[in-house]
């Protein structure tokens, strides 16, 4: 059994703890509330943006000078998968949970015989995935030096994306993030950014006619890279609202588990203190009787 002396250090220590996850969640929560901010103000743009492109997509499908970011190769056999984690960690499950959804696509896709790449935004992501796609991971995009995100970091990921597709190298890019829902709510997300997936009218939706100056391939020739930076800033923004409020989450859990701690601590310390006390209680009386 542990003595007096230990278990006061273990209270001491526990209480220590208890407050450096009290301060964590703090800072979450007041950082929390301008990343939510962030991710709501782009989610119309970004949606307005993909009804656009939709929209001129439909009315260019079948032609023949349709861009390769809406067309696609014409294959389906290299996959470059684009997930975006955080830097950091005490957040829960948040990284692990977008990490296994593309690994759960990768495995699938490895399965149907399919060529799979990985570039990781973010280094938990990095981190996890390169014990099973070490070879796999063609890049790996650091953003903790990076104190605010803004648009211009998007842009960055999706020129580095559009290199390689100009140059051949996969096919088909899926982008993995999590989506922002509530505190104890964030979903991971696998959104196709190219080829570009149309939304297909309904047979019954109202039909309006546009005419469009430029010509439609022109225009998607300039729209479709900034939608794919507009998807990945707002994938971004998700993340960054989703990480602090699963680190909020998380850190408030450990503060409870703490206190539950010092609690049942501290009843062994008083039963064990209130035993040695009597003991020598017994020892004294004992040794008086003798005397």
């Amino acid at each position: 059994m542990a003595s007096l002396k230990d278990m006061r250090v273990r209270i001491a220590s526990t209480k220590a703890t208890q407050k450096i996850t009290k301060a964590m969640q703090m800072v979450a929560a007041s950082r929390l509330r301008r990343a939510q901010q962030a991710a709501e103000a782009a989610r119309p743009y970004a949606d307005k943006m993909g009804a656009v492109i939709s929209n001129i997509a439909n009315a260019a499908a079948g032609s023949p000078g349709a861009p390769a970011l809406l067309a696609g190769t014409g294959r389906d056999q290299v996959h470059l998968l684009l997930v975006c984690t955080g830097e950091r960690g005490l957040s829960g499950a948040f990284n692990s949970s977008i990490v296994r959804l593309a690994r759960e696509r990768a495995q699938a896709l490895i399965a149907q015989g399919k060529e799979v790449k990985f570039f990781c935004v973010g280094r938990k992501g990095y981190e996890q995935l390169r014990r099973l796609f070490d070879k796999q991971i063609v890049e790996h995009l650091d953003l903790r030096s990076v104190r605010q995100l803004g648009f211009v970091n998007a842009e960055d990921i999706a020129k580095k994306v559009l290199a390689r597709f100009d140059n051949g190298e996969f096919d088909v890019c899926t982008l993995f993030y999590a989506q922002f829902k509530s505190v104890i709510a964030q979903i991971p997300t696998a959104q196709q950014i190219i080829p570009l997936v149309v939304e297909e009218k309904a047979a019954n939706a109202p039909t309006t006619s546009y005419e469009y100056e430029p010509e439609e391939d022109e225009l998607l020739s300039g729209l479709l890279p900034r939608n794919i930076a507009v998807q990945i800033f707002r994938a971004l923004l998700e993340n960054n609202a989703s990480f602090y409020g699963a680190q909020m989450s998380s850190m408030d859990n450990a503060t409870r588990n703490a206190g539950e701690m010092i609690r049942k601590q501290t009843q062994i310390y008083n039963r064990t203190r209130q035993a040695q006390i009597t003991k020598e209680l017994i020892e004294i009386i004992s040794g008086a009787e003798a005397v």
